[in-house]
């Protein structure tokens, strides 16, 4: 029974290789250096999608134009790439959303890559904007707060999409499309209301096993569970540091432009 147990063990460690070796590799490469991700097989419709942009050539000369240190880098607004100096951006990318793909075992660990996103009810992604994790190491005492941050915004979520609330939800909506600012203000502290006694949902525990790569390698744990992480670096976390630590401006562009020079894929090893 026990040398079963150890054969068991011994092929479900290949088996996970097999897995991560499968998985597609990017090279993305910026002005202040080379980073390799690897893409999840888990979140099928955003590795797709990442491809594709990759293989078409969206992102080069496109810019990491938001950066905050011990916090992401984050790039791929589609007008970037011919902005001026100063010019805000964040808000352009291509017609499309990708469904949200939130998998309970896909964290905000150093080096993770996860898609950006709007406010929208079904979490769903940027066609091209994406952020790589800086973050910081946690204790135990950041690790129960952002615990608390993560089920405030599962809260906010659940709320806003349970059917109870669906009628002020379309309202708030409709006047946010009229511009009636007085109306959207007093719809959003009823919706505040709401959101702040709603409890029909599961609270979120952070699993052990991430709390302890936070406590040692560091990343952003609030955002786990509320947003698409769908590759993570695996060379290359000098380069998220560097890039981290630019100088930037009062919406957080750096001050001399962070470039994405191009992004290929690596050809697979079989």
């Amino acid at each position: 029974m026990k040398k079963l147990l150890i054969i068991l063990v011994l092929i479900f460690e290949s088996y996970q290789t097999c897995l991560a070796q499968d998985r597609p590799q990017v090279e993305i490469q910026t002005n202040k250096g080379t980073i390799i991700v690897e893409l999840f097989n888990e979140t099928p419709q955003h590795r797709d999608n990442f491809l594709k942009l990759v293989n078409d050539g969206v992102y080069d000369s496109l810019l990491f134009h938001r950066v905050i240190q011990d916090f992401m880098i984050q790039g791929g607004d589609t007008k970037s790439k011919t902005s001026k100096t100063g010019e805000q951006l964040g808000s352009n990318d291509l017609p499309y959303q990708v469904p949200a793909e939130i998998h309970p075992e896909l964290f905000h660990q150093k080096g993770a890559l996860a898609a950006a996103r709007t406010g929208n009810l079904q979490r769903a992604s940027s066609s091209t904007q994406f952020y790589l994790v800086q973050g910081k190491i946690q204790n135990d005492s950041l690790i129960q707060h952002n615990q608390g941050r993560i089920n405030s915004m599962l809260q906010r979520h659940f709320a806003r999409n349970h059917p109870d609330n669906k009628s002020l939800i379309d309202s708030l909506e409709q006047a946010r499309e009229a511009k009636d600012t007085a109306s959207f203000l007093s719809l959003s502290k009823k919706l505040d209301q709401v959101v702040a006694g709603f409890e029909d949902f599961e609270k979120y525990e952070i699993p052990e096993e991430h709390v302890k790569i936070y406590k040692s390698i560091g990343g952003t744990p609030h955002l786990d569970q509320n947003y698409t992480v769908f590759g993570q670096t695996i060379s290359g976390f000098e380069v998220i540091d560097a890039i981290a630590g630019v100088e930037t401006d009062e919406r957080d562009r750096p001050i001399e432009n962070v470039y994405i020079l191009s992004m290929k894929r690596i050809p697979s090893q079989k």
